[in-house]
């Protein structure tokens, strides 16, 4: 099967592969490279067929072995592989190259449902001091003061806004959208299908008709054409043994024709994959399962007047301790100037997520923030309310507005609409 790699990809990779083995005098070079951009474009499977074209070796790390139940174990992994991978080049006199998959799944911090942990920030800096020193990358405990091969690093993730400010600055890592236009398309999905004898002009259309659609899309319903045989398979040898004539048979596994398809089969298939695609975004079936969790309110719940000075007095000690969120002090409605309402507004009118964070000046110059509890939101009015509480409990804070794209967890828009003083 002969897969397309996009130009742009190709060249992105092979520039900033070489540029990391060249001596560039007066030039400094950085080591990291990060791919981001929507789920499903083949962000990591153009980078396996560029690494194979130009004959890289490849040390691969996946974001699920960022955590640990051991502090420390995920940043040693990194420095372990990269100084593996440097000897790899010492050895067999070729390029290689680490590659990270999936960082901000396993470095990002996305809400305030996500922990932030002593790893992730090992993590973090573990790569920052990676990119200020690539030739010196010690393992704890230990001391090699032989300087090592330079050793560019791919990462690839969804969102690198979750990830921690620093280390995505200019200096260490090199940014590359990822999202393949029309012609990238075609080329991808003419490869998926190039033993089908379908034609160009088929191609297209089926691009065409799932525009929306990612690249793994496609390759699934590639795979949806053999159901029909399997089907048939599995009705002849019967459900009771079908697990030992595939696993455990002296015939060996079943071999199954390239099924006859038309574009017209190919529609059907894409459709039925788009309706439980839908089926899926329209459950929502978290909400009710969790109601009570979103169900809860950030204001504090009406009382009399006898019952608040009562509580206030017997139990102010417990508020002031655990339930500082519940204990903000009343705000009043016009507090939200008329353009962070119309801004709130506008981000529910498109389907987006409100999310809200802080930070206080000295960790604002790190960019570090945090994320407010923002609960469950039903409605502008309530969206306004519960700024309006945050705004409240960090007023010498900044206080930055964010809307999240829940469909592809991506941020699609931060303001700050507080700053201290």
């Amino acid at each position: 099967m002969g897969y397309y790699i996009a130009p742009r990809f190709l060249d992105k990779l092979a520039v900033h592969i070489t540029k990391n083995f060249l001596d560039l005098p007066g030039i400094r070079v950085p080591l990291i490279l990060g791919i981001h951009g929507r789920k499903g474009e083949g962000k990591s499977f153009q980078c396996e067929l560029v690494f194979e074209r130009m004959g890289i070796e490849v040390t691969l790390i996946s974001g699920g072995e960022l955590e640990s139940p051991d502090a420390g174990d995920p940043a040693r992994l990194i420095r372990l592989r990269y100084r593996e991978t440097s000897e790899l080049i010492k050895v067999r006199g070729k390029m290689c190259v680490l590659m990270i998959n999936d960082l901000d799944a396993g470095a990002g911090r996305f809400d305030e449902g996500t922990q932030y942990t002593v790893n992730t920030q090992l993590v973090n800096a573990t790569l920052m001091n990676i990119a200020d020193n690539p030739t010196d990358v010690q393992l704890p405990g230990s001391y090699d003061a032989t300087p090592l091969y330079r050793v560019p690093i791919i990462v690839t993730g969804n969102d690198f806004t979750t990830l921690y400010a620093p280390l995505v600055r200019d200096g260490r890592m090199e940014k590359f959208y990822w999202q393949p236009d029309r012609d990238d398309k075609v080329g991808i999905v003419g490869g998926i299908f190039a033993e089908d004898e379908l034609t160009s002009k088929e191609i297209e259309q089926l691009v065409d008709t799932f525009v929306n659609q990612s690249v793994d899309f496609f390759s699934a319903l590639r795979s949806r054409i053999y159901d029909q045989q399997i089907r048939e398979f599995i009705h002849q040898v019967g459900v009771e043994k079908v697990s030992q004539r595939v696993v455990n048979s002296l015939e060996g596994k079943p071999i199954f024709n390239k099924p006859h398809f038309n574009l017209s089969q190919l529609l059907e298939m894409g459709n039925r994959i788009v309706g439980e695609q839908k089926r899926v975004e329209d459950s929502q079936l978290v909400t009710e399962y969790n109601r009570g969790l979103y169900s809860r309110s950030l204001s504090k719940p009406a009382t009399s007047a006898e019952n608040q000075s009562e509580n206030q007095s017997e139990n102010q000690p417990h508020n002031n301790n655990y339930y500082r969120a519940y204990d903000s002090p009343v705000v009043s409605p016009n507090s939200l100037n008329l353009e962070t309402q119309e801004k709130i507004r506008d981000i529910l009118a498109q389907g987006y997520k409100i999310g809200v964070e802080h930070v206080d000046e000295r960790r604002f110059r790190m960019g570090s923030w945090q994320s407010c509890s923002v609960g469950q939101i039903n409605g502008d009015s309530d969206a306004i309310s519960t700024v309006e509480s945050c705004l409240a409990e960090y007023g010498g804070e900044y206080v930055r507005l964010v809307a999240i794209d829940p469909k592809n967890k991506r941020r699609v828009m931060e303001s700050i609409i507080q700053r201290p003083n």
